[in-house]
């Protein structure tokens, strides 16, 4: 990171001062810039000079929150999404033509197995999914017209890791674009370009917020890629607005501290789970009974916010449980200064039939439980209070 430490270009990346010299960088809510003459408007457009144009294609805000992201996963260029899923199907519908194809991990959020399933094959667009749990059966599922082979890492719910290393070999070996959300892990755990990656993509709304106020996405990585990305992006109209842009670049300043407190609170939580006689599984990956725990420690600095367990007695169980929470959240979200706990067999993958949420390690008592900066005793205590009722 241009020999800085990552907490350092977090804060310090900014954007030019203004002629009033501000210390903080300030909103950019304009549509629309102007133009010095005609020249320089022919200019712009042809893109022989490099500035801001209209607020679709890019804009101060945004670009100081992209910049930022693009030192921290030390990319080459990037470029930002209104959410996390518009960065998603962007970033795929860009770079794929019909009659290509996809080899996927099959744990990946609801939406984008929906894309996969649902709309890419309108278009003549194909996915092959593979066991995380069996990253050697991916070499089969590859044919001649794959193109993108994606992974999420930690999976999303089940907390599952896949070997980063494993995947960069397997797309360099077989001519693969190697695309990973990053989302669980954000930069200042996991930088998967290291590994390999030709893309990295994430949903900002979650930890990179970190206060569940604005949606948000962006991918980053090889230049030439992002170009295409950009290009598409830029007629489709996906953008990022500035004021999410500006929210998500303050945040950015504070993710290090965040996401060490949110680490350390979530191993002490999961540690106490893994004890207690009313859960019947837990995957954390910093915890060693994770069965990818060697792998996690590899390519991870930290073990993430994101807890999932099963509870004793399935879907009633999880059910009386989750009434039972008075202190954490019972939300959608994900990555929020607050502790949220999500069914997601009812809410986020409730779209998939049960044969799909089995296939993708969703049990129907499965609890997600994203771990807060509350104080670690306060959430423990109503964690297991809800679990002994």
């Amino acid at each position: 990171m241009n020999n800085k430490n990552f907490e350092t270009e977090a804060i310090r990346t900014q954007i030019e001062r203004s002629q009033f010299q501000e210390h903080s960088t300030p909103l950019y809510l304009t549509s629309s810039f102007v133009f010095e003459d005609a020249e320089e408007m022919r200019a712009a457009f042809t893109e022989e000079i490099d500035r801001n144009i209209y607020s679709r294609f890019s804009n101060p805000n945004t670009s100081e929150f992209v910049e930022k992201v693009i030192k921290m996963e030390e990319a080459e260029d990037g470029y930002a999404f209104a959410t996390g899923m518009a960065a998603i199907f962007s970033t795929f519908a860009a770079l794929l033509n019909s009659g290509d194809h996809i080899v996927s991990a099959r744990s990946v959020f609801g939406s984008t197995h929906t894309l996969f399933t649902t709309y890419f094959p309108k278009w003549n667009i194909e996915t092959s999914y593979f066991d995380i749990n069996n990253p050697a059966e991916i070499e089969s599922l590859i044919k001649p017209s794959t193109k993108i082979l994606y992974a999420e890492t930690p999976t999303n719910p089940g907390v599952d890791i896949i070997d980063l290393e494993l995947l960069g070999k397997i797309a360099k070996k077989h001519h693969l674009l190697l695309i990973i959300d990053n989302c669980f892990a954000t930069p200042y755990i996991q930088q998967p370009i290291k590994f390999g990656a030709d893309l990295v993509v994430h949903s900002a709304t979650k930890l990179m917020d970190g206060q569940g106020r604005v949606l948000g996405g962006v991918v980053v990585g090889k230049a030439e890629l992002v170009r295409e990305i950009y290009l598409f992006s830029r007629n489709t109209g996906p953008a990022l607005s500035p004021f999410n842009a500006w929210v998500l670049s303050k945040s950015l300043e504070t993710l290090a501290v965040r996401v060490d407190k949110h680490c350390e609170n979530a191993l002490k939580l999961a540690e106490f789970l893994e004890k207690h006689e009313q859960v019947s599984a837990i995957k954390y990956p910093f915890l060693k009974s994770h069965p990818q725990y060697e792998i996690a420690k590899k390519q991870m600095k930290l073990g993430g916010n994101i807890i999932a367990i099963e509870v004793k007695g399935g879907l009633e169980a999880g059910k009386k449980f989750l009434n039972a929470i008075k202190i954490c959240s019972l939300s959608a979200n994900l990555g929020d200064t607050r502790s949220i706990v999500t069914h997601p067999a009812s809410t986020t993958h409730s779209k998939l039939s049960s044969e799909e949420q089995l296939a993708a390690g969703i049990t129907s008592g499965l609890v997600r439980i994203s771990v807060g900066l509350e104080n670690v005793n306060d959430i423990i205590f109503d964690i297991n209070q809800a679990l002994i009722k």
